[in-house]
This record gives structure tokens, C-alpha cells and sequence, in this order.
């Protein structure tokens, strides 16, 4: 084999490697539903290994123009970051504009990755150029050791110390401080802080911290609750605040769902936005333009998301390690202002 001279790796070789027949071989090569998935991944890893030049004996459409991106999801908190978010949606739209732009397929996963081992198997496939994770999760690092490996693969998500892997995010820390600021423009000091325990969450929590220090506003530790990426969450969160009787006079979310989930709550409570409570969301989804009364929130460019996170699969050596996004407060009637 390649390892003992200048010898090439032959189906032999790889079928003796995996302790399988050639035929298994040749059929993993091929991406044959009758081989297990386990077993095409761990044959595809040796191919790899060995130099064996298998994308070349793959079906065409495998192949086709441009080549192929797959799309796989972490797990959040014990369970796979639902695809059906509008702002996912809406990151995928623009993931497929990309490619379809570069000639290239785009498939969507069904596996959720919780592990180094998950992120292995997603990325060690001879089938496509490359894997999009939309989110970071718990696994920072988990990505850093992927980053050791010959993985080709980008992250959506925040830009952390110490990262050896290739993301695209916003600037989750200006986008939280400006967001915040604008509340604390209109007069409101009591101005709670809803949102996850991602990585892009802390960074926009930290933001909303560097703003109340700018405003003279002390921090209270009751206004900063922490809710899943879910409409209902923030709803029941909000609720019981109001119930528990702690005030407050705005609000800045971490994502428009939450934002619109946390209206709700206010209006049940006999409140208004944003007379009472002045509202500031993250993403600038499609909802909160439709919304009663529209959403003031910060605008991520999900299109330039998209085009930065293919072509850094596609063009490796043009892209520089991160892609961090600029962030723009929009203005609309939940604040007022």
C-alpha cells in the first residue's frame, strides 16, 4: 500500500483493512443501500486514510456540477435543534441559493450530531464536499479536534477563544449591546434579558450586560431568564415573571420567536407593546415583519450566511478561518421608537 512505498491502495488492500469482502468494498464505494451506513463510513475512513482514489467510482449524481454540501444539526440540550425554526428555514433558503449559484447539491441530514464520534461520521463520507452544522451547541470542543482531522466542514455560530475551525456567525456582541441600548434610549431601566445557553446567546447576553453598564443601569440577576429557542417558552417564561410580580419596562430576546412569545405573555397579562413594554428581538425573520405590532429587532444577513458557508467548503483556501456578520438594528413598533 501507499504506506510501504509508492505502491497504490487496491480494493484488496481496503477489503482486507476493513475485514470485509471486496464486493462489500466496491459496494460501500458505490454508496450501495445494501451496505449498512456504519460500514460505508468506516471503509470510506480507510479509503481516506489509504489515498484510495474512491470519489471517482461513485454514481454521478453524487458528483454532480459542483459537487454536494450536507447539512447536519447538533443536539441542544438533549435533543436535535428543530429544523421547522423559521430563522433555520430561512438559513437553509439561503444555504440552497448558495449552492444552487455553484452548481452544487444540498442534502439535509437526518442524523443530530452530540459528539465528537457524531461529527466523525457526519463528516467522513466520500459523498460530499463538505458539512454545514448550523449551531455549535455543547460541542466547541468537539469541533476543535474535528478541526485536526481532514475534515472539510464550517460552522453557524459564534466566533469563541482558542477556535481552531472554520464558522460564520453575526456579531452576537454589538447586536446584543445595540439592541439593548436602543431600549435604554427610550427611558426603560428595567429591561429584561431572555435567551439559550448557546454560545451566540452568551455572546448577545454579554452585549446586553456591556449596554446596561453604559446606561448606568444596575444589573438585576431576576431580569435575565434563561428560554429555549421557542415561542412557548418565552411565553411561559414571561408569564410567570409577571405572576412572580418582578417589573419590568423592556425587553430584549435573543430571537424573534422568543421576542413574539414574550408579546403574547404581556398582552395576556393586560399589558401593551410597547406603551408598557418596549420589545427588541434577533433575526429579523420574515415574522417579525408581519407581526402585531412589527418587531424592532436586530437583522442578521442570512443571505451573506449562506454565501460565505458554501463557498468555504467549496473555495477552502479563499476563506480566512471566520466569517463574523455584521448586525443592523430595525427599527419597527414594538419599541416604540
Amino acid at each position: 500500500m501507499t504506506s510501504g512505498g509508492n505502491r497504490k491502495t487496491t480494493l484488496d488492500d481496503l477489503a482486507r483493512l476493513a475485514g470485509v469482502s471486496p464486493s462489500t468494498v466496491s459496494r460501500a464505494l458505490n454508496d450501495h443501500a445494501l451496505i449498512s451506513v456504519p460500514t460505508k463510513q468506516r471503509i470510506w475512513a480507510l479509503a481516506r486514510e489509504h489515498d484510495y482514489a474512491f470519489k471517482s467510482t461513485l454514481p454521478r449524481p453524487a458528483l454532480s456540477g459542483g459537487g454536494s454540501i450536507s447539512i447536519v444539526t447538533p443536539y441542544n440540550r438533549g435533543r436535535p435543534l428543530p429544523l421547522s425554526h423559521p430563522f433555520f428555514l430561512e438559513l437553509l433558503a439561503s444555504i440552497g441559493e448558495a449552492a444552487r449559484a455553484r452548481d452544487c447539491d444540498f442534502t439535509v441530514s437526518h442524523a443530530a450530531a452530540g459528539s465528537l464520534q457524531d461529527l466523525k461520521d457526519a463528516t467522513n463520507t466520500g459523498t460530499t464536499s463538505g458539512v454545514i452544522f448550523l449551531g455549535q451547541a455543547a460541542l466547541h470542543d468537539a469541533f476543535n479536534e474535528l478541526a485536526d482531522t481532514k475534515a472539510r466542514f464550517v460552522v453557524w455560530g459564534a466566533h469563541l477563544p482558542g477556535q481552531r475551525y472554520r464558522s460564520v456567525g453575526s456579531d452576537n456582541v454589538v447586536g446584543g449591546r445595540r439592541a439593548t441600548q436602543h431600549i435604554a434610549r427610550g427611558g426603560r431601566r428595567r429591561i429584561l434579558f431572555l435567551g439559550g445557553t448557546d454560545p451566540e446567546a452568551d455572546q448577545r447576553r454579554r452585549g446586553y450586560l456591556e449596554a446596561l453598564a453604559a446606561s448606568d443601569i444596575a444589573v438585576d440577576n431576576r431580569l435575565m431568564v434563561q428560554v429555549e429557542f421557542e415561542l412557548e417558552s418565552a411565553e411561559r417564561a414571561v408569564a410567570q415573571l409577571i405572576e412572580s410580580g418582578v417589573k419590568f419596562d423592556g425587553l430584549f430576546a435573543t430571537s424573534d420567536l422568543m421576542a413574539l412569545g414574550a408579546i403574547k405573555a404581556i398582552r395576556r397579562a393586560g399589558l401593551s407593546v410597547p406603551e408598557d413594554v418596549s420589545v427588541v428581538g434577533y433575526d429579523d425573520m420574515l415574522l417579525a415583519r408581519l407581526s402585531t405590532p412589527t418587531l424592532t429587532t436586530i437583522r442578521q444577513d442570512t443571505y451573506e450566511a449562506g454565501r460565505l458557508m458554501v463557498a468555504s467548503l467549496l473555495d477552502p483556501k479563499l476563506f480566512k478561518g471566520r466569517g463574523v456578520l455584521p448586525t443592523e438594528l430595525i427599527v419597527r413598533e414594538s419599541c416604540g421608537s
